[in-house]
């Protein structure tokens, strides 16, 4: 999220447009003061996809797999028609708003619909949300990254090498590469960095395709997994066919991988802003192709995947290439590519926390470097200090990623539409949002309670 954009008009002031005419928001260009007219032309149609696909797509999509094997293929594609169409939806009522009101920050559209508790609930979910993501992120740097550098250098683990220690490749990379492209001004400048991570997550893609005719089924009975959830049937015949509709108790826990995995609203705004030629059609189109395309990218990769692996396939799908295939050389470059994809993924996470963060604690003053640079060097010191320290980052993080996800990804945007947009009830943008709260409400509460039933058994 451009912070810079307070003086540049581009971002943080609920000011900086004006009122769309009647029936003609859809054409209507976001921001249309004179330092808009005027500036330079913003991010290209093609950069700003790249940057929406780079908030949508993270690690999720090593999880999608085994979403697919607890639900079956057709439950699978259901649900992902679902949820990637209510998350469009969802961007299409804040892009409606922004160009209604002019406003065009999640947190101002919280201080609009809700006055200043919502603005403050919502800038307190997207810090919480973004710092849980990227700590997250880190942490799977952490864990992964010292034995995909080691097993391309050499085929038996010495112990001793600096780059087997995952504290000091995480702080090395943070320095690196996370710390100068957060300090960026412009969420725009990303936009390159966004196509390498998607041209990673193609590569992923298409190896998970091609390694479905390297793995036999059934599968080698002496290897086993860390995936013990799903269990499997001792023939042959039923392990290698496919399921078109499963329910089990992993089951519910589709829905809300599906909706983690869409979630990119937070960076929406701010992508918008910058641009070139903002219009609520063209930001439409740009949110249209990048949810498609990683529509796409997920469907084939998590059918493939499931396809590979059946019953077998793990809730971390690169783990089963490890079992079965542990010194492949496109499995090995494929883990370091999506270690590399997630990496740059972090600063454009950390654009929306570090907007927060100042408009909560020096709210909407013009920009300054100061507060710019303090913000930047703060959140990634929390990010990086839960990554290192904390043990089990996913646990923690577990149950605010439900709820402040489906917050943010439905319950809010549907919310403040009802409040702001002053729809008839009975209007076509109206039942939907209300359908988005309820949605949005069920699957937070399905999350939280599955979540700590986890934690139950686990314990």
């Amino acid at each position: 999220m451009s912070i810079n954009n307070g003086t540049n008009a581009n971002f943080g002031s609920e000011n900086a447009a004006g009122d769309t005419e009647d029936g003609d928001d859809a054409a209507a260009p976001l921001l249309r003061n004179e330092a808009v007219r005027t500036r330079a032309a913003g991010a290209s149609f093609t950069s700003s996809v790249f940057n929406l696909m780079n908030a949508i797509m993270g690690s999720g999509i090593l999880g999608l797999a085994y979403a697919m094997a607890s639900t079956g293929i057709v439950g699978f594609c259901i649900l992902l028609v679902l949820v990637s169409s209510l998350a469009a939806y969802s961007i299409h009522l804040l892009l409606k708003l922004c160009d209604q009101t002019g406003i065009n920050s999640y947190e101002e559209l919280g201080g609009k619909a809700l006055q200043k508790p919502g603005k403050v609930l919502v800038g307190i979910a997207i810090l919480i949300q973004n710092i849980g993501a990227m700590s997250s992120y880190l942490f799977i740097l952490k864990s992964e990254l010292p034995a995909a550098i080691n097993s391309l250098l050499s085929p038996d683990s010495t112990g001793n090498a600096w780059y087997e220690d995952g504290r000091l490749l995480l702080i090395l990379v943070t320095l690196c590469i996370v710390l100068p492209l957060s300090m960026l001004p412009k969420i725009s400048f990303l936009g390159y960095t966004s196509s390498l991570a998607f041209l990673f997550m193609l590569y992923f893609t298409v190896v998970v395709v091609v390694k479905k005719w390297s793995i036999p089924c059934p599968l080698p009975h002496n290897v086993t997994t860390r995936s013990t959830a799903l269990q499997i049937s001792n023939s042959s015949d039923s392990e290698c066919t496919p399921k078109l509709f499963v329910i089990s108790s992993t089951s519910a826990y589709a829905i809300p991988t599906m909706a983690f995995s869409f979630l990119c609203h937070t960076a929406v705004l701010p992508i918008y802003c910058e641009l070139d030629r903002p219009t609520k059609a063209r930001m439409q189109n740009v949110s249209n192709v990048g949810i498609s395309l990683s529509f796409l990218l997920y469907l084939i990769s998590a059918l493939f995947g499931y396809l590979t692996f059946y019953a077998h396939v793990d809730s971390e799908l690169l783990l089963g290439y490890d079992a079965y295939m542990p010194r492949d050389i496109m499995v090995m470059t494929v883990r370091l590519a999506i270690l590399l994809a997630v990496l740059l993924t972090v600063p454009l996470i950390h654009f929306p926390a570090r907007k927060a963060v100042i408009l909560l604690l020096w709210g909407g003053r013009a920009f300054s470097w100061l507060i710019h640079i303090t913000a930047t060097l703060t959140i990634l010191s929390v990010v990086l200090l839960l990554a290192i320290f904390v043990p089990d980052i996913r646990n923690v993080f577990g149950v605010v990623g439900a709820t402040t996800s489906s917050c943010l990804l439905f319950v809010f945007p549907g919310i403040f539409y009802l409040k702001i947009s002053g729809q008839p009830p009975r209007s076509v943008d109206s039942i939907g949002a209300v359908l988005l709260v309820v949605f949005g409400l069920i699957m937070g509460v399905i999350s939280f309670v599955l979540i700590v039933i986890t934690w139950i058994k686990s314990s």
